[in-house]
């Protein structure tokens, strides 16, 4: 399991929830990060989620595709904030 996925679990978020967390990661991901920031996860937790979400792009690919999301709305969302 994506370790994204397992720590929100671990913190009691639902299913419903997770997906749509990375529904909205898929379309804004600054959205997302609000989001998560308002999950109720001890501090220590939402930073590590933060980080991971940040800095390991792979591991959203890999959430994604566990919860049957379109990976190309994350790219095309980068690409915006590139710009």
């Amino acid at each position: 399991m994506n370790p994204i996925i397992a720590l929100l679990k671990e913190n009691n978020i639902s299913d419903e929830r997770i997906n749509e967390i990375f529904q909205v990661l898929t379309e804004n991901p600054m959205a997302a990060m609000l989001t998560i920031s308002q999950l109720g996860l001890p501090q220590d937790k939402l930073q590590l989620v933060m980080g991971q979400v940040m800095q390991n792009p792979t591991l959203i690919k890999e959430a994604v595709a566990e919860l049957g999301l379109d990976f190309s709305k994350v790219e095309a969302a980068k690409a915006q904030l590139n710009k």
